[in-house]
């Protein structure tokens, strides 16, 4: 017999089954010895309170072992000789396009400007230690995206917006690990993840469809108020009845190009800030309520989201036991962001600390370009203020409520080195003065946040696309140029991994039921 089963338990208890048999067996009025297997499905932790517990969905097993749960699997059909659709970008919006194409039995042509996920590594590592970036090469191009050495945490709120499960089997399916299919806040991690990506590789290859790397689109082919091609940087015509563009937030090239062929675009509210980092221990006793974590609580995380003078201030994309890392996509520009491994065991926290921005906030809200010039304009200023190198300028958070220069910078997990400066002085206003007060609400709200401890780190301005590609509510072609597919952060219908993936499989449905009509 087999009994689903919601519970209570400590973080010993719920770290192992053997401590969770004589809770459940109470629960269920049974003796311990008829529970035959208890199997985790849902798992999140409840630090509201000291007495910290964690939050289980059991599936229990009683008397007997019922058959294994069945893992998740997909089956990918030959389409190499298949009805082709181009896909620009080889994110997660791109490459769940290509696996969702196949399964209709359409073939997926991948064009990706970056390596693959393995030689990406070596351009990552120049920016690191030779401060050298390649516009083609780096945090933000490449297989995989941006979200490939970005962390990859899998939690998303667009749950309307398609299958989440899927998802995360899919990754699953492609060597993730299992624990992403019951934890609330899911959490793949940079180091399983250029693994993953190369399985979901192998899949479409073996499926007979095509991924090219080193493979930059310069323009489009519009005939007629529809798109029927692209042309590659050295000329190569490449042809197609529809082509998804999932570029990601940072291709700035293709907006630009967009503009110029009259192809609607649309400015639309972003957020630009700081990187925040903490030594991990100062967030544990915050979040934990005083306590050491020990070996039974993850490194704690935290989000935060005030008001101030009419915009939102928040946390985004936190990283316990992270990394800060480069993130510019140009030579002159100095952009961060963050990253966690799968264990999340470094000794330090970082989350981006961001403003709201609305078009009218920055200029003329009728340029679409406008917020996109202006992410430009302050990665350009960073990049001035670090001397010209990947030294990210930095501030002791107190020192930047109190508007002074920190002539000590406490220890940081940013390894190109951190330059002190003056952020309050040369951030715009607007930004800079809504970070202070934001930060001082915070410091209330969690006691020991607020601290010279930590260390802000600029700038973060890549939180999402500050642009939008409008396209059709139901068929997700763009609004006025036909066979054109807008997807992921990119075309400004994402806002993470999951989303972006949910948004490009989205796209395939839709062409595959068009082409079935």
């Amino acid at each position: 017999m087999r009994k689903e089963l919601n519970i209570t338990a400590t973080p010993k208890q719920a770290s192992n089954i053997e401590f969770l048999q004589p809770i459940v067996a109470k629960k269920l009025n049974i003796s311990e010895d008829r529970i035959c297997d208890i199997i985790i499905r849902r798992s999140s932790i409840d630090a509201r309170r000291s007495n910290i517990k964690v939050n289980l969905s059991l599936i229990v097993d009683i008397d007997q072992k019922e058959p294994a749960l069945k893992k998740p699997c997909f089956e990918y059909p030959d389409v190499s000789n298949e009805k082709e659709v181009l896909i620009v970008g080889a994110g997660p919006a791109g490459m769940f396009a290509a696996l969702r194409l196949i399964e209709h039995g359409i073939k997926p042509v991948l064009l990706e400007r970056g390596k693959d996920v393995y030689e990406r590594k070596q351009d990552i590592s120049a920016i690191h230690n030779r401060h050298l970036v390649d516009p083609d090469s780096n945090y933000g191009f490449g297989e995989g995206g941006a979200g490939t050495f970005s962390d990859g945490k899998l939690y998303t709120r667009s749950k309307k917006r398609g299958d989440v499960r899927r998802i995360l089997e899919i990754f699953s399916f492609h060597g993730a690990q299992d624990d992403i299919l019951i934890e609330a806040h899911p959490h793949i991690g940079t180091n399983v993840l250029p693994k993953v990506v190369k399985n979901m590789r192998e899949s479409i290859l073996d499926a007979g469809g095509e991924v090219h790397f080193g493979v930059k689109v310069k323009d489009f082919i519009i005939e007629g108020n529809k798109m029927s091609g692209v042309i590659l940087q050295d000329g190569t015509k490449k042809f197609a009845e529809a082509v998804i563009l999932a570029t990601g937030h940072s291709a700035r090239d293709i907006y630009y190009r967009l503009n110029d062929l009259d192809v609607e675009l649309e400015a639309k509210a972003f957020a630009m800030g700081v990187r925040l980092e903490h030594p991990q221990d100062v967030i544990d006793r915050i979040q934990y309520h005083g306590k050491e974590r020990g070996e039974y609580l993850p490194a704690a995380s935290y989000a935060f989201v005030e008001q101030v003078d009419g915009r939102g201030v928040y946390s985004f994309c936190m990283c316990p036991g992270g990394i800060v890392v480069p993130a510019a996509t140009a030579p002159d520009e100095l952009v961060v962001n963050g990253m966690s491994p799968s264990s999340r065991g470094g000794k330090f926290a970082n989350a981006g600390l961001v403003v709201e921005i609305h078009p009218e906030d920055i200029g003329d809200p009728s340029d679409p370009l406008c917020g996109l010039k202006y992410q430009e304009a302050l990665e350009k200023l960073c990049f001035e203020k670090a001397s010209r190198t990947q030294n990210a300028p930095s501030q002791r958070m107190v020192d930047f409520v109190q508007g002074k220069l920190s002539d000590i910078i406490p220890k940081s997990s940013y390894r190109p080195g951190l330059t002190a400066s003056r952020l309050d002085l040369w951030l715009p206003k607007h930004i800079a003065i809504r970070l202070q007060k934001g930060f001082q609400m915070m410091g209330k709200r969690a006691n020991g946040f607020l601290t010279n401890d930590a260390k802000i780190i600029g700038v973060e301005s890549r939180t999402s696309s500050p642009v939008r590609i409008p396209r059709d509510a139901e068929t997700l072609q763009h609004i006025r140029v036909g066979n054109l597919y807008p997807c992921g952060e990119g075309a400004g219908y994402a806002g993470g991994i999951v989303s972006s993936a949910m948004d490009g499989a989205r796209c395939a449905d839709m062409i595959a039921h068009r082409w079935c009509k």
